[in-house]
């Protein structure tokens, strides 16, 4: 980073100036990361029964802000820059070009093997990623002013980057705002999964079903179950808490049961 930001003031490149910049909020972000990761493996206590787990979550979002906020930035400048190109030095933007592209193919190779299911390292990954194809756009740049001595392709490479950057951290922003606001996990049904509830031996009614995620890799599920009057709601609690288990991988179940007449039909409710 400090490499980058040195040489961009040096040799005058705009790209190399942005990737110091995204790698500033790279470094932030990986702390930030760390920490939620941290955190969220904390105890559960009495006032926060689910522990910090979400602590995961928040800190995707801080991420994705700051994403959007320098790609931003970068876009606006790079925009003055066309308007009044620069001269730039193309050998030595190329060398540290290369030198960041090495140390982003570490990073992201190490953050790759870790990712799983956490939303957190995933938004830690993607900034890494957008100064991996930071720096090999910074190489492009750099061959084409060493060929062909055109500036302007250097706020043009910071203006692409950008808006790859910008579209890698909209989909981070929207998970983590979906796992905020209680919303099905991707990949999940949940009106299939009230159908497969219902189609259990036992179940006449299903309704107030709820799917939801604490945090990435933990899906939730309350709901309501009416069993017939001379079956056994425990056993029947058993078959459903299996089913949605084995199934659909949602470990975390609250289902409350009661018995109803047996001539009640089968129905299914879902909010």
């Amino acid at each position: 980073m400090v490499a980058e930001a040195v040489g961009g003031v040096i040799t005058g490149s705009l790209a190399l100036l942005a990737d110091a910049g995204h790698m500033l909020s790279d470094s932030f972000s990986l702390v930030l990361a760390l920490f939620a990761v941290t955190i969220a493996a904390g105890a559960a206590t009495a006032r926060r029964t689910f522990g910090y787990k979400r602590a995961e979550i928040l800190a995707a979002l801080v991420n994705g802000i700051l994403l959007v906020l320098v790609s931003v930035w970068v876009i606006y400048t790079a925009i003055g820059r066309l308007d009044d190109p620069v001269e730039i030095m193309g050998g030595g933007m190329l060398v540290i070009a290369v030198l960041g592209l090495m140390i982003n193919i570490a990073a992201f190779l190490v953050l790759w093997k870790g990712g799983g299911e956490s939303l957190n390292v995933r938004a830690a990954l993607r900034h890494v990623l957008g100064d991996l194809l930071g720096s090999v756009g910074v190489i492009i740049a750099a061959g084409v002013i060493l060929l062909t001595g055109w500036d302007p392709i250097d706020p043009i490479v910071s203006i692409l980057i950008s808006i790859l950057i910008a579209a890698s951290a909209w989909s981070i922003l929207r998970e983590a705002v979906d796992v905020l606001l209680e919303s099905v996990p991707a990949g999940i049904d949940s009106e299939e999964v009230g159908r497969a509830m219902a189609a259990v031996k036992g179940v006449k009614q299903v309704h107030d079903l709820h799917i939801w995620q604490i945090t990435s890799g933990f899906p939730s599920l309350s709901a309501h179950l009416l069993v017939g009057a001379d079956d056994d709601c425990h056993a029947v609690r058993l078959k459903v808490d299996a089913m949605l288990r084995e199934t659909y991988e949602i470990e975390h179940t609250t289902l409350q049961v009661e018995h109803v007449p047996d001539t009640s039909p089968i129905t299914l409710e879902v909010p």
